[in-house]
């Protein structure tokens, strides 16, 4: 892969609200990202369940058809699968500067909370931490128990960054979609990368004439 793009690692685990990772997931490669993706069995049903996209189920026919429905460039997006321990992501020599799990299962949470590293998503996040970089969770619950909050503030106390996925209402939204793009927009912001999903607070406010 090129080294002249930004680099994102993205996960996407079995919660509820896959359309989050997939809008993410089309709006990296449309900012020329270079993704490295990695998909649990539980999020492929989840996906199979919550949207129209008929994934298929191994990552090189998973990075071929995503490449293909999102028009990722050529070596733009990597799939990798859960025991592909010599991919990039599992080493701190290699894994790029972001990771992003979204939505991120309460079952990931706790992996990552407490060092599991059963598979490659465990293990990425966990580079991630210990090299302190960009670590962004997505989780989808509702209620959250004492155990799911513990986890949160521990990996916030770590350096993680803990976006629920709540939208907000302030902008309108019109659809599903619009509430989808909530999320991804503040998720992008997170990473720095130029988004026009969302307007930033205030921005209506600075454009009026004084």
């Amino acid at each position: 892969m090129s080294d002249s793009r930004q680099r994102v690692t993205l996960a996407i685990t079995g919660a509820s609200g896959a359309q989050y990772g997939l809008r993410l997931l089309q709006c990296l490669l449309a900012a020329d990202v270079q993704v490295m993706l990695m998909i649990s069995k539980a999020a492929q049903v989840v996906i199979a369940t919550e949207s129209d996209v008929d994934l298929p189920g191994r990552p090189a026919e998973q990075e071929a058809f995503l490449g293909q429905l999102y028009s990722a460039a050529p070596d733009q997006l990597r799939v990798f699968g859960r025991e592909q321990w010599m991919a990039p992501v599992a080493s701190g020599s290699g894994a790029p500067a972001t990771m992003v799990v979204c939505p991120c299962s309460t079952g990931c949470l706790s992996a990552i909370a407490t060092g599991a590293s059963n598979n490659l998503i465990e293990r990425a996040a966990d580079v991630a931490l210990k090299e302190r970089r960009r670590l962004i969770l997505v989780p989808r619950e509702a209620p959250y128990s004492e155990i799911h909050l513990e986890h949160m503030l521990k990996l916030t106390r770590m350096g993680a960054v803990v976006i629920p996925a709540s939208p907000g209402f302030y902008h309108r939204p019109q659809s599903v979609e619009d509430m989808v793009d909530f999320i991804v927009a503040r998720i992008l912001n997170q990473i720095g990368i130029e988004q026009t999903l969302l307007s930033r607070w205030g921005d209506a406010l600075l454009g009026e004439a004084p």
